[in-house]
């Protein structure tokens, strides 16, 4: 075996109290959160926003994210047996043989339904808040990334969303799956995403006058899921009907996207020289 080769294995649980226990998981997803609470937070004084609305921004993102992440993998990835188990959706329970039911958690969380559920959470809010829908848009495209940062070390902490068999020597051995070496595709996203994040921040350092003109959402849209379509080549497939795909679902949902910050980058160039 490489020595060079990664091997990892890490604990699940950061800690227990009696029978309950923290994940790493969970720990990642709150640190994504709370950094974007606060950098928000941040952008909101500075552009010189009222303070109360920010605090109803926090409950839309939350359950934007939260509820669409959830759907879009059932949806997504595993339609024919969540319509078979429809609370399980909703649940974070599942259903055993016996028809009893025990407590997983939320096992499966797609990014692409999040960003969806997100984009139509931020309508609500902008209805609700009566700022502008760009503005809006923008000033949560630049503290996106460091949250899809955060989730991602998440995946490589549970050792889900591992990458296909490789002999590069920086290669990680998941022994909760095998004694492969993998691409760690998750970590090749979370820097990928902590990188971006410098990029939307350098951005609007420079030029903090192109918030409302769809400039940073676009930027977003584009980068991670560009991004997206190029890591997945490292990624083992996640549902086996994506294996005679040319292109798997995380691909393909990312095209869209795609376009749409492509479109968004050039249309702000419009809307900056209006300004």
């Amino acid at each position: 075996m490489n020595l060079a080769f990664i091997t990892w294995n890490p604990d699940i649980f950061l800690f227990h109290i009696g029978s309950f226990g923290v994940r790493w998981y969970s720990l990642c997803w709150a640190i994504g959160l709370l950094s974007v609470y606060l950098l928000e937070e941040k952008l909101f004084r500075e552009q010189r926003i009222p303070e109360e609305k920010f605090d109803p921004l926090v409950f839309y993102c939350f359950f934007g994210i939260f509820i669409g992440a959830r759907l879009g993998h059932c949806l997504f990835y595993e339609p024919e047996y969540f319509f078979a188990h429809p609370l399980e959706m909703i649940l974070p329970m599942k259903q055993d043989a016996m028809g009893g039911w025990h407590y997983t958690g939320y096992e499966g969380l797609a990014s692409h339904g999040g960003t969806i559920g997100l984009i139509l959470a931020l309508f609500l809010y902008v209805r609700h808040s009566g700022l502008k829908t760009l503005t809006v848009l923008d000033n949560i495209a630049i503290v996106t990334p460091i949250c899809a940062c955060a989730i991602r070390m998440g995946n490589l902490m549970n050792s889900e969303i591992i990458g296909k068999v490789t002999d590069v020597p920086w290669a990680f051995i998941f022994e909760r799956v095998d004694m492969l070496p993998r691409h760690p595709g998750q970590l090749y996203e979370a820097l990928c995403y902590a990188f971006f994040f410098g990029i939307h921040w350098y951005f609007y350092r420079r030029r903090p006058e192109r918030v409302g003109t769809g400039f940073f959402f676009g930027l977003c849209l584009f980068l991670i899921f560009t991004a997206r379509i190029f890591i997945e080549y490292t990624k083992e497939n996640q549902v086996d009907f994506e294996d005679g795909m040319p292109f798997n679902m995380g691909q393909l949902l990312s095209v869209p996207f795609v376009l749409i910050g492509a479109w968004s980058i050039l249309r702000s160039r419009k809307t900056d020289e209006q300004k």
